[in-house]
């Protein structure tokens, strides 16, 4: 069994605000005993549309900087693992990494990924703000548990869940700021079920709510069962999931197992150019 928290939240323009909401959340997944709390993309601040990439990188930081430091203390005091999300510097002056950043409970650096796939997508560009990531992250292993992680776009991209799964993912962690519009919270719940039931696995998905978020944070379960939607309300909600269910699950429907990787090598070689 694994007590895990997810924390639904309207994050401001402000920094400092963000980072006391979440000190705050981290201690009362702490008090409820969760052994992991995941907080949505854009924790650090939100970036409107008006605010220019130069802006943006001034807010940014290292992984080492004061945010994530403090979430480092906040981490350890509660002994809690924490995901968290900043936007972080690059070497490239008007451009960040959108990183999340996974805390052990001894409020030490795991593992820190960089979002491979931009929203450039539906009047979006998020390329005109960030630089992509170049590699698909380690799993964060803690007893059973073996954690994979996604941030938002990456979630269209079957690729990438299904390559953290061939590692031995368990559980997809995927924070976001799932943008509004038509048909879009039908896109989510489709998107996070759909890695769940081809993956066999659990997905948590903590969202943005407000701004121009839909919220519905989510947590799915191996056969592609809700267990927690939050709706549009913020806050924060535990859960507690059975391992047994994955384990159980891709002996049932043991679709990793069934892949024809020789065919599909096959007609991949076949079809570059």
């Amino acid at each position: 069994m694994s007590k895990v928290a997810v924390a639904q939240i309207q994050s401001s323009t402000k920094k400092e605000e963000n980072l006391r909401t979440a000190v705050s959340m981290i201690e009362q997944a702490g008090r409820q005993g969760a052994e992991l709390i995941a907080f949505p993309e854009f924790l650090m601040a939100f970036s409107p549309a008006s605010q220019s990439a130069t802006e943006v990188a001034k807010i940014a930081e290292p992984v080492d900087g004061r945010f994530i430091s403090t979430l480092r203390e906040a981490a350890r005091k509660n002994r809690i693992a924490v995901l968290a999300t900043i936007y972080e510097t690059s070497q490239t002056p008007d451009r960040v990494f959108d990183t999340a950043v996974w805390l052990d409970p001894l409020g030490n650096v795991a593992m820190a990924y960089r979002k491979l796939h931009l929203y450039d997508a539906f009047g979006f560009r998020e390329s005109d703000k960030f630089q992509p990531g170049s590699d698909v992250p380690p799993l964060v292993t803690s007893g059973e548990c073996r954690f994979g992680v996604m941030i938002c776009y990456d979630l269209r991209f079957p690729e990438m869940a299904r390559m953290l799964a061939l590692q031995g993912a368990n559980i997809l962690v995927a924070p976001a700021g799932w943008v509004q519009g038509d048909l879009k919270v039908d896109h989510w719940q489709t998107m996070i079920k759909a890695r769940a039931l081809e993956n066999g696995c659990y997905i948590i998905a903590p969202g943005q709510i407000g701004n121009i978020y839909i919220g519905h944070s989510m947590i799915v379960d191996p056969l592609g069962r809700t267990i927690l939607d939050l709706g549009e309300r913020e806050g924060l909600e535990t859960v507690v999931l059975d391992m047994k269910l994955v384990s159980e699950t891709r002996e049932r429907l043991p679709l990793l197992a069934n892949r024809r990787t020789d065919v599909y090598a096959r007609n991949l070689v076949a079809k570059l150019p």
